[in-house]
């Protein structure tokens, strides 16, 4: 829930997620490079490797003629690139252990270990949950949701680890995803942030949208993004009193938008300790080392709590988690501070 699918998409325009017909216009005073270089930065969204390719499949055309060479130089004019939608390949079922905390025959709550993505997706084809999922559960999930994240109704970072709950059934699907849309979900992040994020204890309430310098990132918007609701509390700060090196803050969403807890810590100047996304400027030098002696490689944030009434059986439940090993070595050392 740091992560909602109805953020994944990308705005309309060049910037286009895949699947659709994207129209720019190449001024006079940028042609004569070559092509794929001149056409890269109007094509945002897509690496230079891959407008190459949708290039040499013919895919682009200037002013209605194809153009199928990336190499030749440009000339001036109106450029449509067709991109194909990402091919919806079938996930496969694969033996991977689950720390499995609740299930019955409409759904399966699971502590997801940090590495492991939550469905398939470009650069994590296996080892995802929905993988072992398929493999744990058989039949019963085929299908429900989709075929390519079937059973998901929510999804946690890849190297965000914690509770996350999936789908056996069709009602069930149904039934958590309107909790998850209505906010009707207890949901507490436990965060080991550099320094400690100013007051104590608070609401963040921003618009949370793609960031307009990088559109693989989030950030807090003006206008625009969607709305993004956070309450935090600094647990415990380590460090001197009045400016602590490092904190343990309790971040309980509101609302669940992409990266949310990542970008909303890091708009207080207190990212996650080993963020490499949203993690800018550096730690202490105490803090650092004692991030490599905990073998912290990822973000440090984990989804502690996770509390919603049961979409078929009415019963109220609420799993907790510990820290795994990485963050609690990680808190443990601050502690000496």
């Amino acid at each position: 829930m740091d992560d909602d699918f109805a953020d994944l998409a990308f705005a309309d325009g060049a910037e286009g997620a895949e699947g659709e017909r994207l129209t720019v216009d190449l001024p006079a005073d940028q042609a004569g490079q070559r092509l794929d270089k001149a056409l890269a930065p109007l094509f945002p969204a897509l690496s230079r490797a891959r407008l190459q390719a949708l290039i040499g499949e013919g895919r682009l055309s200037l002013d209605g003629q194809p153009v199928a060479d990336a190499s030749r130089k440009a000339r001036a004019g109106t450029y449509v690139l067709s991109v194909p939608p990402p091919a919806a390949a079938e996930p496969e079922p694969e033996a991977i252990p689950l720390t499995v905390l609740y299930e019955d025959q409409h759904l399966i709550v699971v502590d997801k270990p940090a590495g492991m993505a939550a469905h398939p997706a470009p650069g994590s084809w296996t080892g995802t949950l929905v993988n072992a999922l398929l493999h744990h559960c058989g039949d019963s999930l085929s299908g429900v949701g989709g075929v390519v994240r079937p059973g998901i109704v929510h999804r946690l970072d890849k190297d965000t680890s914690g509770v996350m709950v999936a789908a056996k059934s069709d009602a069930a699907h149904q039934g958590l995803s309107r909790l998850f849309s209505t906010h009707d979900i207890d949901r507490l992040y436990i965060a080991l942030t550099r320094g400690a994020p100013s007051p104590a204890a608070s609401t963040i309430e921003t618009r949370i949208g793609r960031s307009p310098g990088d559109r693989k990132k989030m950030a807090v918007l003006r206008a625009g993004g969607r709305e993004a609701i956070t309450h935090y509390r600094v647990e415990a700060a380590f460090g001197p009193a009045d400016k602590p090196l490092a904190a343990r803050v309790a971040c309980r969403l509101e609302t669940g938008r992409t990266h949310q807890i990542r970008v909303h810590m890091a708009s207080k100047g207190s990212p996650c300790l080993g963020d490499p996304v949203y993690g800018a400027g550096q730690p202490a030098t105490a803090v650092r080392e004692m991030i490599r002696e905990a073998g912290l490689s990822r973000q440090a944030l984990h989804a502690a709590v996770l509390g919603f009434v049961h979409p078929i059986t009415g019963e109220a439940l609420r799993f907790e988690t510990p820290l795994p090993a990485d963050m609690a070595a990680l808190q443990a050392c601050l502690e000496t501070l």
